[in-house]
């Protein structure tokens, strides 16, 4: 693990423009964000994206929000900025119906055209455009790179003082434990579930895409299966600021990728085969009308079933072979 960190690892200030446009050639490069009911923070990224890696220099050919069943102004924001906006539905018609960000991410990896594709999330604040450039260095200047990930200092901001490093509460708990538990090969990544990576086009084309929060956890365990660790990459990113879920949401996240492991695990054989784990997460909440006596709470029940979407690759014929904008 130490040997892979060392080899594999850099930052992005190692990575200017200058040096990838050099090394880019004809490469075609796709940034792709997922994006659910994100107005007030899709606009920036996107206005950063295209004024520093489209219009100043053209490291990035292509720019498309995926605007997942926004409710809000997502899709007229993101377009405003500069960006190619498709839904989430268009592009999987025709197709069962998934929910969460797994399926938003297959749908613009779908949509894309470029030979690597980036995904950044769309919810970050003082979004910088390394945040880009850094996730493309390896991959356009080592042919042998086929994924890079992301990791960052993540400053969890409380009502009376700012923990430097206390985001990431579910990698520290629950993904960075299970990984290290039985795919220690991944020990190595800072950040796993970190939501900005990037990758080959027809390698992520080969991997399945789980519909909810566990679409990082198993891709990562995909792709190690298939290319090899030698084959990714990590880049430090400096610092990312986001907004921070509550403990209640962090636990269905947990469940989530807890049964992706589980599914991992079965094909690996090391999981009792054709046993569908409980996908009920039963928490509990005080005050509300349903206050149970002596309890003091409600009790409530949350379905974190997972699904997946088969690889793009398997179903390339029942994509739209145009891209549908989003309204």
């Amino acid at each position: 693990m130490e040997a892979w960190a060392t080899y594999r690892t850099t930052s992005a200030a190692d990575w200017p423009t200058r040096r990838l446009m050099r090394a880019k050639g004809e490469t075609r490069v796709s940034v792709v964000l997922p994006a659910r009911n994100e107005e007030a923070t899709v606009g920036a990224i996107v206005s950063t994206i295209r004024e520093h890696l489209m219009d100043r220099v053209a490291l990035v050919d292509e720019l498309i929000v995926v605007d997942s069943r926004s409710t809000d102004r997502t899709a007229q924001v993101a377009r405003a900025a500069g960006a190619e906006v498709v839904s989430q539905d268009a592009m999987t018609r025709g197709l069962p119906r998934l929910t969460g960000k797994g399926d938003a991410l297959w749908a613009g990896l779908a949509a894309a055209e470029g030979d690597v594709v980036a995904f950044i999330d769309a919810d970050l604040r003082e979004f910088r455009p390394h945040f880009v450039s850094g996730l493309l260095g390896p991959l356009l200047t080592d042919p042998s790179v086929d994924f890079v990930k992301g990791f960052y200092h993540r400053p969890l901001v409380g009502t009376a003082s700012v923990e430097q490093d206390g985001g990431g509460r579910v990698t520290e708990l629950m993904a960075r434990p299970l990984l290290n538990l039985f795919w220690p090969e991944l020990a190595g990544f800072v950040q796993p579930l970190a939501g900005e990576y990037a990758g080959r086009r027809d390698v992520l084309a080969q991997v399945p895409f789980v519909s909810g929060y566990g679409v990082e956890t198993a891709m990562m365990i995909d792709l190690l299966d298939l290319v090899g660790l030698d084959a990714l990459a990590q880049v430090d990113l400096g610092e990312r600021k986001h907004r921070h879920q509550d403990t209640a949401a962090l636990g269905r996240m947990s469940a989530q990728i807890m049964l992706t492991a589980w599914s991992r695990l079965q094909r690996r054989g090391w999981a009792t085969p054709g046993l569908a784990p409980e996908a009920l997460l039963t928490q509990f909440r005080r005050g509300g009308s349903d206050t149970l006596p002596n309890l003091d709470r409600e009790i409530v029940v949350s379905d974190v079933s997972i699904e997946e979407r088969p690889p793009l690759a398997e179903l390339r014929h029942r994509v739209p072979r145009r891209r549908v904008a989003a309204a």
